[in-house]
């Protein structure tokens, strides 16, 4: 088994036949691994499901030790774009080798990640030409909506989940993208998780595990 991203690879407790992925991609200056913990107590709900948790293809430009699926350094909307286009062909590559390892159907791969991983998530998802099965995001936001709007091909179940005190993402960016989706006839479900800041918390890892199980059909 051979990806062009450096993976860390979780199995649902199970141990059978492989019938669901999830890819979850980290934020900014995180790794792999580090989005990897939300597994923990999936795995033991989620039969027949692979966790694949890749490491962003750039080192992130203000943590040489963590990774980035985009360059944050520069405030220009153009370079940020560029940076998001070439991170969504790596990802879809990558969703790609996936599908070739494990004998899996793009209906059968759920797409989520975490602040800037949820960024890219919700970007690849709805202009990917072949629909996954669902969106999954954590404190993230539409990067830009009048670039993203006319690229869209897949309207594709969605489930975004964001903190009330969210000091790095606004939380107002839930409200955001909840429109943005509304305006596209984007089937979305959002969660504003109380007294939560810039993190993943139990109730936020709850409600989206209950989120997989209904769109893996793994209840």
């Amino acid at each position: 088994m051979k990806f062009s991203l450096n993976t860390s690879i979780i199995r649902s407790d199970d141990k059978d036949e492989i019938k669901n992925a999830i890819i979850l991609l980290h934020g900014y200056g995180g790794d792999g691994k580090d989005i990897s913990s939300l597994t923990h107590s999936w795995k033991r709900h989620l039969k027949n499901t692979i966790f694949l948790c890749p490491d962003g293809h750039e080192n992130c430009s203000i943590n040489p030790n963590g990774f980035q699926w985009f360059d944050l350094s520069s405030e220009n909307l153009a370079d940020i774009l560029n940076g998001t286009y070439k991170a969504e062909k790596i990802i879809n590559n990558y969703i790609e080798e996936v599908k070739v390892n494990f004998n899996l159907d793009d209906s059968k791969i759920c797409l989520g990640g975490f602040s800037q991983g949820c960024m890219i998530s919700i970007n690849l998802g709805l202009t990917r030409s072949k629909k996954l099965n669902s969106i999954l995001g954590f404190s993230g936001k539409i990067i830009d909506p009048n670039d993203l709007s006319p690229r869209i091909k897949s309207k594709i179940d969605t489930l975004l989940i964001h903190g009330d005190m969210d000091q790095i993402v606004p939380p107002s960016c839930l409200l955001d993208a909840k429109d943005f989706f509304i305006r596209n006839k984007i089937n979305i479900d959002t969660k504003m998780i109380k007294n939560c800041d810039h993190h993943i918390s139990v109730e936020a890892s709850s409600y989206a595990l209950n989120f997989l199980k209904k769109n893996l059909n793994n209840v």
